[in-house]
């Protein structure tokens, strides 16, 4: 553990018999909380995912959503009442007193925009600086967050940058004023394990005794590592709080033993400690093959830079490939070059041993149907304003069926599939569980009848239950369904649970790549040993430096 700050008396954060809905009379999405933070002390608030985590953090800081109904004996900022604030009040607070970190870096930052400028925007609105000293002060904090070559990051947009590049910006930009408070709202979610562990190194860094913090996550390995106190949330409720020592080593309430074992089983596999399970070598027809391709890209330094060197791979029907590295890898990059999303510069993408450049256009669109993908984020991919029902009738309508009483059933069929309720077809997908999105997402792929699903990150974001559940139906929908599945994860204990064999890319190279026990239990390249080594431990008595 951390070696303790000394705390101030007095709470900067205090909360009393808080209650959330969002609806007159809906259910609360939290209810009855009391919690407080004092300067120079770090608090984690873990739970799966719809716990009311984030519902609570975003109270804090007045971003309680819209529609909320908001009562509380209490819910104060450094002994002010906050109900009372007024948007100018909050605006000035948030970015200066307060800095927020958000859980989707991508969706945070302003797609129009630079790094610089939405770095820069807290020294703009809340001091004095000039336009040069701005500029210098933001190149500052991208160096001291880690952030490599700032003086091009600054010139890029948010989707230029990798994943942990991003995460770091936006650290970057709330800590730019200094703040007292610090909250950070899943801070690691879809990061790989060594870009994880520097993320958590540095808000280590940031801990002073004049600043308070507040870590929001359902990684308990993360909050092992940051936290002085633990308090768990469930179902809206807080079920056990105390010393982060005590709750990882001897937790009182049932909930949260289940949360530890479930965390300590993913951590066991991606450490490659679990017993070794039978993985049939591959035997059927190739249907996804890569051959040497490499796919480069100009900044706006004008400088080209390799995202995808000289890889090749082959994926056999009914075989899961597992695609690893950090961010910044090159595994994005790859996904889209199998996809035909983008052209490699050089080498070729074969699907059932015809090129992707050498098919007409009505090829195309039919080899198209029959490779989907599964994104990290399905709300992100739904249009709000559909039905789950309009979403699935609308994939099954492009898959080729025509007549509505068709569409209709093949709906209820792939529903079933997913081990989804036909009750969740007239709802949105904003109503429904993150788990339950999911298993839309997967629904919607299936729609076409696919020889292979592509699995961007499908997990990353979902508390370990969920992650757990997820997974099972995908292995049980690739023996049913005999798909072949080349899954992305930074996570290499979600790897392991599903993949048949597994490719390590790093800098773009493929630098390993062999059946999924055989690399785990001995890996090869230094690159490998360094990705397994650097994943963190649940465990509140072992250092950063030997996780």
């Amino acid at each position: 553990m951390n070696a303790l700050t000394p705390f101030t008396e007095t709470p900067l954060v205090d909360i009393r018999d808080l209650t959330v809905r969002f609806t007159e009379t809906g259910p609360a999405r939290v209810s009855g909380i009391s919690l407080s933070i004092r300067r120079g002390e770090c608090v984690a608030l873990v739970g799966e995912s719809g716990s009311g985590k984030s519902v609570t953090a975003r109270t804090i800081i007045g971003q309680t959503g819209p529609g909320a109904r908001i009562s509380a004996d209490a819910v104060r900022f450094d002994g002010q009442d906050t109900s009372s604030f007024t948007e100018t009040d909050w605006r000035q607070v948030r970015g200066d007193r307060i800095g927020f970190v958000m859980q989707d870096a991508l969706g945070s930052l302003d797609p129009l925009r630079t790094i610089g400028q939405e770095v820069g925007e807290p020294l703009r609105l809340h001091t004095s600086l000039g336009r040069r000293a701005r500029q210098e002060k933001v190149l500052d904090l991208l160096r001291s967050v880690g952030v490599p070559e700032p003086e091009l990051r600054v010139l890029q947009r948010p989707s230029q940058l990798s994943g942990g590049q991003r995460q770091r910006a936006l650290i970057a930009s709330a800590i730019a004023c200094d703040p007292e408070l610090l909250i950070a709202d899943e801070p690691t979610t879809a990061l790989d394990a060594r870009v994880q562990a520097q993320v958590v190194r540095l808000l280590e860094t940031l801990r002073r005794p004049d600043r308070a913090m507040l870590i929001v996550s359902h990684d308990l390995a993360v909050v092992a590592r940051l936290a002085d106190r633990i308090i768990v949330m469930n179902h809206g409720h807080i079920v056990e709080e105390g010393p982060a020592a005590r709750i990882l080593s001897a937790p009182d309430h049932p909930y949260t033993r289940e949360l530890l074992a479930a965390a300590r089983a993913l951590h066991a596999s991606s450490r490659g400690v679990v017993p070794l399970r039978l993985v049939r070598p591959p035997e059927g027809e190739p249907i996804v093959e890569t051959r040497r391709i490499s796919k480069s890209f100009v900044g706006p330094d004008k400088r080209s830079r390799a995202a995808v060197n000289d890889v090749s791979f082959t994926l056999r029907s009914g075989e899961t490939l597992g695609v690893v590295g950090e961010s910044g890898s090159g595994k994005t990059t790859l996904t889209r070059l199998v996809l035909g999303l983008e052209q490699p510069d050089a080498g070729e993408v074969r699907l059932r041993g015809k090129r992707w450049r050498d098919l007409s256009g009505a090829e195309r669109r039919t080899q198209r149907k029959k490779i989907q993908v599964v994104f990290q984020d399905p709300l992100a991919s739904f249009d709000p304003r559909y039905t789950v029902r309009r979403v699935l009738e609308e994939a099954i309508a492009v898959a080729g069926t025509e007549r509505d009483l068709d569409r209709a059933e093949r709906a209820r069929e792939l529903l079933e599939l997913v081990q989804l309720d036909t009750s969740v077809l007239d709802r949105r997908p904003i109503e429904l569980s993150g788990g339950q999105r999911q298993r839309v997402a997967i629904a919607r792929a299936l729609a076409p009848k696919p020889d292979v699903l592509v699995c961007d990150e499908p997990v990353s974001a979902l508390d370990v239950y969920v992650q757990a559940q997820v997974l099972d139906l995908l292995a049980d929908l690739k023996e049913r369904l005999r798909l072949s599945c080349l899954f992305i994860s930074h996570d290499l204990g979600v790897v392991r649970r599903i993949a048949d064999r597994v490719l390590v890319m790093k800098d773009g190279v493929a630098v390993e790549q062999g059946g999924v026990e055989e690399v785990f239990a001995r890996p090869a390249h230094p690159y490998t040993r360094a990705l397994i080594d650097a994943v963190l431990p649940v465990d509140p008595n072992r250092s950063l430096e030997h996780a």
